[in-house]
């Protein structure tokens, strides 16, 4: 009986001290460590304030330059003044970089970013609608016709794209149709820019809990998504035939603009490691990470890997010239590896610490 106390004892010591005696869990978490205590309102109230509001104000900015030049062009469509608007499309295309991953409340009410940047353009559909002068860019199946991309088509993308302008019988078409994708980008921007700063903001900042409902939760996932599926997989993975093995140099954003899709990526990329730092010197997603243990240390690896992604992708010959003239595009899918290690820090290994369930299945299977 003695030795049996005696060995329950000796057990329920050696429990004790794997698990309580400073020593860590399988988690990496301390049993005996008082629960992390973070401000979500003052994470919120960063990026809503001082992120997510002015870049919409920054895109609006740089966005009503292109309508004016373009205005300009129409008045005038000269040479000098579609280089103008080329010039003032492509600033408002980076701009939408700094934008693209807030499909959260009004952006994801209105399919923002599906309805200004889906690609590659259906440029047969758009000719078609020239012509006609029929269409409806409310639906659905219109997205493929409007947006950013249906711009690069329309500045760069014909032969001779100053005499589709001017030409007596179908300039005149081409105009009020261009006229109206700009128009139609310009409403539905603004018209989320509006409702940030009138209402969901303060929805947004005070759903502050740890909740899968709550902003956090949600908006990380958005932003998660957002560079898994249309930073990693849509501007550099599927062009690059990762998934397929064939290479699809149609699909490439910005197609008409030699190299414009690389500095599109990067200006991505920008986007997605300031907003997990939180901006200029905010609170973001590595202060919240600092409050937990081992946190710094991921915290260091995730802006070790953006860094890596970076050079790997900033060193690449433009994406179309990567993809037609090697096959595979090995060089290029080494810098796409880069990309992607960058998913499971976030994913993974950021969402497990903050104790944040993955809310979307990622169809490519990695």
């Amino acid at each position: 009986m003695k030795k049996f106390w005696f060995l329950s004892a000796l057990m329920a010591a050696i429990i004790w001290s794997c698990s309580s005696d400073g020593g860590e869990t399988d988690g990496g978490m301390e049993d005996d460590v008082a629960p992390v205590v973070f401000d979500r309102a003052l994470l919120l109230a960063n990026w809503a304030d001082n992120i997510i509001i002015p870049s919409y104000q920054n895109f609006v900015a740089d966005f009503s330059t292109l309508e004016t030049n373009f205005g300009n062009f129409s008045t005038e469509p000269t040479a000098e003044n579609l280089s103008a608007v080329r010039t003032a499309w492509e600033t408002a295309y980076r701009s939408w970089q700094r934008i693209s991953m807030f499909e959260i409340g009004p952006a994801e009410t209105d399919g923002l970013r599906l309805n200004v940047n889906t690609y590659p353009a259906d440029t047969i559909i758009i000719n078609n609608q020239i012509v006609s002068g029929t269409y409806n860019f409310d639906l659905p199946a219109t997205r493929d016709t409007k947006g950013f991309p249906a711009l690069d088509y329309l500045f760069n993308g014909r032969e001779d794209n100053l005499a589709v302008f001017t030409d007596a019988g179908t300039g005149g078409s081409n105009l009020a149709y261009t006229n109206d994708v700009i128009a139609d980008i310009g409403t539905r921007v603004r018209a989320v820019l509006a409702t940030w700063e009138s209402s969901f903001r303060d929805s947004f900042v005070a759903s502050d809990g740890s909740s899968a409902t709550a902003s956090v939760d949600l908006f990380a996932n958005d932003f998660v998504f957002y560079y898994e599926r249309f930073l990693r997989a849509g501007k550099m993975g599927i062009p690059a035939g990762v998934f397929t093995g064939e290479v699809a140099p149609n699909t490439i954003e910005a197609r008409y603009q030699e190299g414009l899709s690389n500095a599109l990526f990067l200006e991505g990329l920008d986007a997605v490691q300031d907003f997990f730092n939180g901006g200029a010197n905010g609170v973001g997603f590595d202060d919240y990470l600092r409050t937990i243990t081992s946190g710094n240390e991921l915290v260091e690896r995730i802006n070790s890997q953006f860094s890596a992604a970076r050079t790997a992708v900033a060193s690449l010959d433009s994406f179309s010239s990567e993809i037609e003239n090697n096959d595979p595009p090995i060089v290029m899918i080494m810098a796409y590896d880069e990309v992607q290690r960058l998913v499971p820090l976030l994913k993974t290994d950021m969402f497990s610490l903050l104790s944040i369930d993955v809310d979307f299945v990622d169809a490519d299977g990695d």
